[in-house]
This record gives structure tokens, sequence and C-alpha cells, in this order.
């Protein structure tokens, strides 16, 4: 049984040593477990919730959490085999380690995935924002020019027009209206 134990803790320790050199070198950056299927069966037969309700389990199994699950159950079953435990028990710890670790793992990587970000910036959010023309801008609505402005925590360049007169580059400005083509109307600070 020790041998058993032993394999195991090593398989899964190796399998999550390599899986993490590949994640340092760019490897898997774009893979998926098979928790990201969204169904497994035809959408004809019946709705989404019921297939995801049926299918929870499989929503679980990635390669993270099988090698966790895998590298617990091995150290789980030797901890026990060193407090010299009844067979019994000694399976059990086992079992319990990797299941345990296998939920764990599962649930952290849940939560992580929820934590995801497309990444955008919401041009409609710069309404009222202020901030500083960083190309000349033609006055009258003649051309459009460009500004920058602190939206979401970052400097964003955005393409400008002024219905009043010229804004000469290093102007400060506030956004006045946000067009549909993501174009901003600006004003002279102040004005």
């Amino acid at each position: 049984m020790n041998t058993v134990f032993l394999i195991c803790a090593g398989i899964g320790v190796t399998l999550i040593v390599c899986q993490f050199l590949m994640s340092l070198l760019g490897f898997g950056a774009d893979h998926h477990g098979l928790g990201d299927q969204t169904s497994l069966h035809d959408s004809s037969h019946g709705d989404h919730d019921a297939a995801h309700d049926n299918n929870w389990f499989i929503g679980l199994l990635t390669f993270k959490t099988v090698s966790t699950a895998i590298t617990f159950f091995g150290l789980g079953g030797l901890s026990a085999q060193y407090y010299d435990l009844p067979t019994a028990s000694i399976i059990i710890t086992a079992i319990l380690s990797g299941l345990s670790a296998f939920y764990v793992v599962a649930m952290l990587m849940r939560s992580l995935s929820k934590l995801k970000s497309a990444g955008n910036v919401n041009v409609d959010s710069s309404l009222g924002q202020p901030g500083t023309v960083y190309l000349r801008i033609p006055g009258f609505k003649e051309g459009a020019g460009k500004v920058t402005l602190n939206l979401q925590n970052r400097t964003v360049e955005l393409e400008a027009i002024t219905f009043g007169p010229e804004l000469p580059t290093g102007s400060p400005i506030t956004v006045r209206e946000v067009m549909e083509s993501g174009v901003v109307e600006v004003a002279a600070r102040g004005t």
C-alpha cells in the first residue's frame, strides 16, 4: 500500500510542477478544463439549467483539480501510514484527503474565474471628466484632435471635437458629450 501512495504522490507532484513550469513559459494560457464546457447535451432536448444541474461534477474536473487530488490522496495515505492507523482508516484518510483537495482547488479556480475582466474602457464614463488636449482640436467642428483622460484608473487617448474656438495642445478640457462613434465633444475647462 505504501508503494501506491508514493506513486500517487510522485505523479501528482510531478504533474503540478510541470504545469507550473509550463505556465511560466507561457504554455497553456488559453487551454481550459472540462469545467469550461457549457453543455454536454443537444440544446433542443431541455434547457441549459437542467444540464448544468446534472453535470455539476463534470464542471469541477480540470487538470489542476485531478492532479491535486492524486497528490493529496498519496500524501494523506502516507501520513496515515506514518501514524500506524488501521488499514481501513488509512484508505479513508487517503480518499478524504484527495476529495478535500479536489473540492478546495475546484472552488478556488471557480472563484478566480469570476475575477476575469474584459479590460475595455467604457467611453461613456468620460462624460464630465477633465482632461488635456494631446493633439490640437480645430474650432467649430472643423476637424478632430485628440485628448487624454484618466478613465477607469488608466490614461486613455480619445478623438475629440469642439463646438467652440480652437483648443491648442496642452489646454485643459472637460468632456461635454460622447458621440455614438466614440468621439467626445469637449470644451475648455471653466467654460
